[in-house]
């Protein structure tokens, strides 16, 4: 703990505030002066290279093409992105969330090592009111090696991160101000790690990512906050836990967890409205399983599964996002290698149908994400360095590429905020 406290008021503050200055675009502050409203924001976090003037020596990353959170401005009739600066890190700032009255966004800075502190570290910023320009509060570890993903308890006073590399997840209280504090909480995944090949993988598929060890890819309450889920890819288990709002504490529930088959992998999960169904998706096994949860005992039931790709395909493919549309009407999901975005109906009963594909226009769909109307669809294609934009059609759940290509250094994750609404 004494070296946290050092690591936290030695190194990060200097060396992050230095790294992490806004650089406005020529033009862009006298374009925000002649803007007849607020603009509708997209904050865009990356891969990112390790700065050379103040992290080359300090973080263990692979190369990456970002520059850390890419901000943009988003046209409202037509989904086009315009650069309006960028907030640079050498920390690969993967996953964003912004809370819920836009005032704070949070980044999980996907390092395995930052100094001599083998964890990585999430990072608080406040948000600009008027131009959406991003201010650092603070800097703290993560918990665990490689923070992959974050997310915000419905209580808005927690923080949850999945430490991908490190196998466990955490809790970090948000103070008054914004900032994090010091984990309240962290569990270490363990058990018997999966088989490398999975039954349930298309024909010919050698994929292989993430069943070499524990990994806790997701990690997000459930509506109503009392329990919290998260994904372990290399056991193929989803866990459920009790969660203590006023302590930030997670106790085991009953059952604990609930297996996929071995070797599927699960990654990212998303709850239908409704909060009856809760739909996963399997990174090696290209599949899809509903179940049907019920919230007063945060159990789960799996009722079925359906593969992420066409009839007939065959070869390797990775599944990444999963995401169900604001009317509950349809499912995405993300293909890997095969570089498609799959379309699922959702029936009466939460089942899925397979009504088609788009393909993303780049390769490595990492994820995708809804404007805040649900009119436009983007997906960070991660080793095209683009985002691609896509029209959707809310009757057939249909996606109509719209011609918009966004330059982005190896894209991983788009967060929007509307500032018209932040009055």
């Amino acid at each position: 703990m004494n070296l946290f406290a050092r690591f936290r008021t030695s190194f990060l503050p200097t060396a992050l505030l230095a790294a992490g200055v806004l650089l406005l675009l020529p033009g862009w502050v006298q374009a925000q002066a002649k803007a007849p409203g607020r603009p509708l924001m997209a904050y865009v976090g990356t891969f990112s290279s390790p700065l050379k003037d103040v992290l080359s020596t300090q973080v263990d990353l692979p190369p990456g093409n970002g520059r850390g959170i890419h901000l943009f401005q988003v046209n409202r009739s037509t989904g086009a992105m315009k650069p309006a600066g960028i907030y640079r890190m050498g920390t690969s700032p993967s996953s964003l969330i912004i809370n819920e009255s836009g005032t704070r966004l949070y980044s999980a800075n996907e390092t395995d090592r930052v100094g001599d502190d083998k964890q990585g570290t999430v990072s608080a910023f406040s948000v600009g009111p008027k131009d959406g320009k991003l201010t650092l509060l603070n800097t703290v570890p993560s918990g665990g090696a490689g923070p992959t993903y974050v997310s915000i308890h419905p209580s808005g006073r927690h923080l949850l991160v999945a430490n991908y590399f490190g196998g466990s997840v955490s809790v970090l209280p948000i103070l008054k101000d914004g900032q994090l504090g010091k984990a309240t909480d962290v569990k270490v995944d363990a058990g018997k790690i999966g088989p490398t090949t999975s039954a349930n993988a298309p024909a010919g598929s050698f994929a292989f990512s993430g069943h070499d060890r524990t990994h806790a890819h997701m990690i997000q309450s459930d509506p109503s906050g009392r329990f919290v889920l998260h994904v372990d890819l290399g056991l193929d288990k989803i866990y459920v836990w009790k969660f203590d709002a006023k302590k930030g504490t997670l106790t085991p529930n009953t059952p604990a967890s609930v297996s996929l088959p071995p070797g599927d992998g699960p990654r990212h999960f998303h709850f239908h409205p409704d909060g009856k169904w809760f739909y996963s998706i399997q990174e090696e096994g290209s599949n899809i399983v509903l179940f049907d949860y019920d919230a007063e005992k945060g159990t789960l039931a799996s009722r079925q599964t359906i593969s992420t790709l066409p009839p007939g395909f065959a070869g390797s493919n990775f599944c990444s996002e999963l995401l169900v549309s604001d009317d509950g009407k349809f499912v995405y999901a993300g293909n890997r290698l095969y570089d498609t975005i799959g379309i699922f109906s959702v029936g009466p009963d939460g089942k899925l149908s397979y009504v088609g594909e788009q393909w993303t226009r780049g390769n490595y769909p990492r994820s995708f994400n809804f404007d805040p109307t649900g009119n436009f669809l983007y997906c960070c294609n991660q080793r095209a360095d683009n985002i691609a934009v896509f029209k959707v059609n809310h009757k057939t759940g249909k996606l109509r590429f719209t011609g918009e290509y966004v330059p982005v250094g190896n894209p991983s994750c788009v967060a929007f905020l509307d500032l018209s609404k932040e009055d």
